[in-house]
């Protein structure tokens, strides 16, 4: 679905709701309205990754019938109520990624995704596919005869040379290994399951482990540096699908038959200077390519550069020379990464888990993690969100102080080609993780970059004020108590300015066991030259089961009530309690609480 497009069709009228929210997501683009839905099909069928149509799975399995092919070359199809209810994977569930795509469609419209599969019927691992999740691609092998092993219960043989292990971790995949019926029997007759950048026997996973570094003379003949591509990859019984992609020097960044290999293959085509270059050790150094480029060695250089930490070098470059009508020569090297790299099929999602109730999560949010292998953040954020974890997706449980290392770790493996969720509670940006992910992020060279998307979340503040009537009708501020970060004095003179200027102030983090006496201090510099009388919300436990909302006055704020679990919503001075509410006028001339 990267590639190619997925469809979105209405089969009535009640359906336009449900696709424009799909379209808006961009998961889809839109059939052209007035259009007969059989004769786009016909038309769009085989060049097509995906349709999600809503409407009744009867009329859409009469449309598709005559268009059916076979499983290794139909495209995904979803069928939608036009409810959003529920993502039915009619047709494609794994090779296509049908169930993938009524998760993502089901998570969009906050509906269910409703999985007939063997394997996600019985909460076991879709070996055929969930490779796909891991950043790997599928390579050859008796996929059928291996499949079919599986679901008669027969546990293959399993074998890893490459790529990321933390999958064997996750619970379908241990589903799949108590579907064995004796775990001390010999493995299954049937087709191994091996993931390796080596081609092979058996059904085979390849994860993004290779980089072809490659350098050329100008106006290189793009025929040549295929064939130096694909003699170098069979002599050397790698996986054209193990590539992550090419690397080269900067000089060669318009050299077109480059350009078109890359694109051609669709591999990302990865730049480096002649000053990165040249530091690297490589076995065979040129002085010519040295005079020439200001670097020793480019092929061997750019591939291990490109493989990132711990990459080695499989094959010293090849020179290709050119043939019949061709021109040029090239030379090219390939480096196994340590570990999978590959930053281009990268994506981090920053998630804001919202306060707590599942309710309050962001469509945009729940589409992110139900796209994302991993979630990472701390364990109590994680568990509000596990009613939304499947089997095949993990999860990666840091500790509360160690912001710093949840962010590293999911940078790291989107790098390695994951998609991953950080997750905050309340609003990412908001006293979140995104700050401190995304300067780690630009703190890596911009080439090795993974995708970085931040949803927007529901803050606790923004559930403290609907829970006490309007008091953000006006000017406010947020501040943290917490002096882990910022001196105590640097909040002390926010505390005194956002007094001064009359904001309404909410205050995060206002009263742990080891800081009990900033909070009286706080209210002590808001009262300064205002009334204590000023309302004020305590609120505890927002949007969880254990939720406790009081109102209160400055002067009179229970302190030994509050807790980091708290937040404390300060009202300014033209605040008011009416009838329970606490609510601030808007502000603009002549306004009034009636």
């Amino acid at each position: 679905m990267i590639n190619r497009t997925c469809w979105g069709l209405g089969l009535s009228a009640a359906s336009a709701s449900v696709l424009d929210r799909l379209h808006q997501a961009e998961l889809v683009q839109l059939m052209p309205p007035a259009t007969p839905v059989a004769a786009f099909l016909a038309e769009h069928w085989d060049s097509s990754a995906a349709f999600v149509a809503v409407g009744a799975c009867g009329a859409i399995t009469r449309l598709i019938a005559p268009l059916l092919k076979g499983k290794h070359g139909d495209p995904a199809v979803v069928v939608v109520d036009p409810a959003g209810h529920f993502a039915i994977p009619l047709l494609g569930g794994h090779l296509a990624g049908a169930e993938l795509l009524s998760q993502r469609v089901a998570a969009l419209l906050g509906g269910q995704a409703v999985l007939t599969g063997s394997s996600s019927g019985t909460g076991r691992l879709a070996l055929d596919s969930f490779g796909i999740n891991w950043g790997w691609r599928r390579g050859g092998g008796p996929w059928d005869a291996l499949m079919k092993a599986a679901a008669s219960g027969q546990q293959p043989q399993i074998l890893q040379e490459a790529g990321l292990t933390l999958w064997t971790s996750l619970a379908a995949a241990e589903a799949a290994a108590e579907g064995k019926p004796d775990r001390e029997a010999p493995p299954s007759p049937g087709p191994p399951l091996v993931i390796s950048h080596r081609l092979g026997n058996g059904c085979r996973w390849h994860p993004p482990a290779l980089w072809l570094g490659i350098g050329c003379e100008r106006h290189t003949s793009l025929s040549l540096l295929e064939r130096a591509v694909d003699h170098a990859l069979e002599t050397d019984q790698l996986a054209p699908e193990a590539v992550a992609g090419l690397a080269s020097v900067d000089r060669k960044g318009d050299e077109p038959s480059l350009l078109a290999l890359a694109e051609r293959r669709r591999w990302p085509l990865r730049l480096f200077s002649a000053a990165e270059l040249a530091p690297v050790p490589v076995p065979t150094p040129s002085d010519a390519v040295r005079r020439e480029m200001g670097t020793a060695s480019v092929a061997e250089a750019a591939a291990l550069l490109a493989a990132g930490p711990q990459g080695s070098l499989l094959a010293a470059k090849r020179i290709e020379r050119s043939q019949g009508s061709e021109q040029g020569a090239a030379t090219l090297a390939i480096a196994r990464a340590g570990s999978q790299w590959s930053p281009a099929q990268g994506q981090l999602h920053l998630i804001g888990s919202g306060p707590g109730r599942l309710d309050l999560l962001t469509p945009a949010a729940r589409h992110a993690l139900a796209e994302s292998a991993i979630w990472v953040g701390y364990g109590l954020y994680l568990d509000l969100l596990e009613p939304l974890r499947r089997p095949d997706q993990l999860r990666c449980d840091g500790q509360l102080t160690q912001e710093r290392q949840r962010c590293a770790l999911a940078l790291e493996l989107a790098c390695q080609g994951v998609t991953v969720a950080l997750v905050s509670s309340g609003e990412s940006g908001i006293y979140g993780m995104a700050g401190l992910a995304l300067k780690l992020w630009l703190e890596l060279a911009e080439s090795g970059r993974p995708g970085f998307t931040v949803h927007p979340g529901v803050s606790a503040l923004q559930l403290a004020a609907a829970r006490a009537g309007a008091p953000l009708m006006h000017d406010f501020c947020t501040i943290s108590l917490s002096d882990r970060l910022t001196p105590w004095a640097t909040i002390e003179q926010r505390l005194r300015a956002a007094a001064a200027g009359d904001f309404v102030v909410a205050l995060y983090n206002p009263r742990s066991l080891g800081r009990n006496w900033q909070l009286a201090r706080a209210m002590e510099l808001l009262c300064a030259g205002r009334s204590g009388r000023i309302p004020v919300l305590l609120a505890r436990q927002l949007g969880r089961t254990e939720e406790r909302v009081s109102l209160h006055v400055l002067e009179e704020l229970p302190l030994e009530q509050v807790d980091m679990l708290s937040l404390v919503l300060v009202g300014n001075s033209t605040t008011r309690l009416v009838d329970g509410r606490m609510v601030t006028p808007r502000g603009y001339p002549g306004a009034a609480l009636n």
